[in-house]
């Protein structure tokens, strides 16, 4: 299974980037959700190719909708979480583009991230520089297409599966 690829992946990373991986994998033990350990997969891709999940996903906690549509309208790309406070389960998930509202009251975070890679696959968007390795790894690796011509900063995942794969069957 690719999650638990993803897992091992993570786990085997050190340094700075392995003390934030294991801080984002430690919210998957909260509760048995498969959409919330799915969210904390694609955080966790973001911060081991070096990307801020901040620009993926941008969650506000009791805050006024003036203050929230300002930072959508400042937002060129990404998802949005509105919840009432910090633990409880969100009261709206959306997408913005161009600092616009293009979809909202999605079911889960990783509905948005599809929907999203979706949304810039078949308008043809360029992948903000920010998150452009994470949604290589989406389109090539997760997806399979087009993946014939990975950055070299993104052959390290495939290299890394297949060496798992190869140690499995040792």
């Amino acid at each position: 299974m690719l999650s638990d690829k993803f897992l091992k992946l993570f786990e085997r990373r050190g340094g700075q980037i392995g003390k934030r991986l294991q801080s984002i994998l430690a919210h998957m033990t909260e509760d048995d959700d498969v959409d919330r350990r799915r969210e904390c997969i694609l955080k966790g891709l973001c911060v081991y190719l070096n990307e801020d999940p901040a620009y993926l996903l941008r969650e506000f906690v009791a805050e006024d909708e003036f203050r929230i549509q300002e930072a959508i309208e400042e937002t060129t790309v990404g998802i949005y979480v509105v919840k009432h406070d910090a633990t409880s389960k969100p009261e709206d998930i959306g997408i913005v583009l161009e600092g616009q509202q293009v979809l909202q009251d999605l079911d889960s975070i990783v509905l948005a991230v599809a929907m999203l890679f979706g949304l810039m696959y078949v308008l043809n968007l360029n992948y903000p520089d920010d998150l452009k390795y994470s949604f290589e790894v989406l389109q090539k690796i997760v997806m399979e297409l087009e993946g014939t011509m990975l950055s070299k900063k993104v052959q390290c995942v495939p290299n890394v599966f297949q060496n798992e794969l190869q140690n499995d069957l040792i």
